[in-house]
């Protein structure tokens, strides 16, 4: 016990002296001490050297986040600009394609009524009668009666004689004998003959001079029509017309004049020779001297005549009346009966506004409207008992 409490009193003893001349205290009292100093040297500055790359790669990887999201957003709204104007473009495609598909359909129905009313004009009277006015039928006759023509045309702008030579034997529609030999329609008078030859041509010719066949014959041989005036036997020309007639004929000559036989196809049977008009052929001459186009004539009414009076003949004066007026017809026949009282006009193509046409020209008729699928004729006429032909011009001079 001693010994410890001797060490503890030297232990009191030698406690040191404070510079100032204190002694601390027995009991030594708690301290707190400072925040240590950041450390110096190799590990420290390498721990900071660390922390700061991780602090800016962190810094990095956020901008680079920043700079795709920034991007992406751009990328965005240039892709919607994008779109925005593709969807603009296309409309605007669509606009201008609907716009020339509208000017496509409205010129195309210009030109149907261009066309139309065209046709229209050529087809009326006054329009008719001067295309008719250079026109000339010549007919030469035989001591049998029957017919050949010579369908002319007196071209005065180009200082011309133009002409197709028709023989008899040719077949066309004959208006009252329905698909007959054209030399044969000259016996019910030279006005079915001008019918026949003008609905087959689709060309008017109302003027006609009758001749004999040796002058008729003279004429094409020496390809001249200047003999022709002297050797006249009848006609329906005023004589004004006929000194024209004669002035023009005589000063055209060689390479004005053009006389060419209709482009034919013999077909014989028994003993007697036909003629089969080739359709593609004479178009060719058509359109070169008449300016008559092939299908020009579709816009035209075409009518088929039934009689249904009972009065012999009363079909083929309807059908000359008609094709005077520029009406195409395509057959003339008798009817199933001959007890039709009223005459019928009945529409199965086109408009019903043709068939008043008809009426007014005929001067009697009911209009029917029925619709049918045939195309061959847009009107069919039954002539019926109340049709009164009109008054022929008989008037012809020798």
């Amino acid at each position: 016990m001693s010994g410890g409490h001797s060490r503890r009193r030297q232990k009191d003893v030698e406690q040191p002296v404070a510079a100032e001349g204190s002694v601390y205290p027995r009991r030594r009292s708690r301290v707190e001490h400072e925040t240590p100093p950041t450390p110096s040297g190799y590990r420290s500055s390498r721990r900071s050297s660390q922390s700061g790359k991780r602090a800016r790669k962190a810094v990095r990887v956020d901008q680079r986040r920043e700079d795709r999201s920034a991007m992406t957003a751009g990328v965005g709204r240039r892709v919607s600009a994008v779109v925005r104007l593709a969807a603009l473009a296309l409309a605007a495609l669509a606009a201008c394609v609907a716009l020339l598909v509208v000017v496509a359909i409205s010129i195309n129905a210009l030109a149907r009524y261009e066309a139309r009313r065209e046709v229209a004009a050529q087809q009326s009277p006054k329009a008719i009668a001067k295309r008719a006015k250079e026109n000339v039928l010549i007919i030469g006759v035989d001591s049998g009666g029957s017919a050949r023509f010579l369908a002319v045309r007196l071209d005065s702008k180009g200082k011309q004689v133009l002409g197709i030579a028709i023989p008899d034997g040719a077949f066309m529609e004959v208006p009252g004998q329905g698909f007959e030999r054209i030399g044969d329609s000259y016996g019910a008078g030279a006005s079915v003959s001008l019918a026949a030859i003008s609905n087959y041509l689709s060309v008017p010719f109302t003027n006609y001079i009758v001749v004999s066949k040796d002058a008729y014959q003279k004429a094409l041989t020496d390809q001249s029509l200047a003999s022709l005036p002297a050797a006249i036997t009848k006609s329906n020309m005023s004589d004004a017309d006929r000194t024209s007639f004669s002035e023009f004929v005589a000063d055209a000559s060689g390479q004005d004049v053009a006389l060419v036989p209709l482009p034919v196809k013999p077909i014989s049977i028994g003993s007697s020779t036909y003629y089969e008009p080739q359709k593609s052929q004479v178009a060719e001459l058509l359109l070169s001297w008449w300016n008559v186009k092939v299908g020009a004539d579709d816009e035209a009414l075409r009518v088929i005549i039934y009689n249904g009076s009972g009065v012999p003949g009363a079909a083929g004066v309807a059908a000359t009346t008609l094709i005077k007026d520029g009406i195409r017809i395509v057959d003339t026949k008798n009817a199933d009966k001959f007890t039709y009282k009223e005459t019928l006009v009945v529409v199965q193509r086109g408009a019903v506004s043709n068939g008043d046409k008809v009426v007014q020209i005929l001067g009697v008729g009911k209009v029917v409207d029925q619709p049918s699928d045939q195309d061959v004729a847009d009107i069919i006429v039954i002539i019926g008992k109340d049709y009164v032909p009109p008054k022929t011009d008989s008037t012809s001079k020798g």
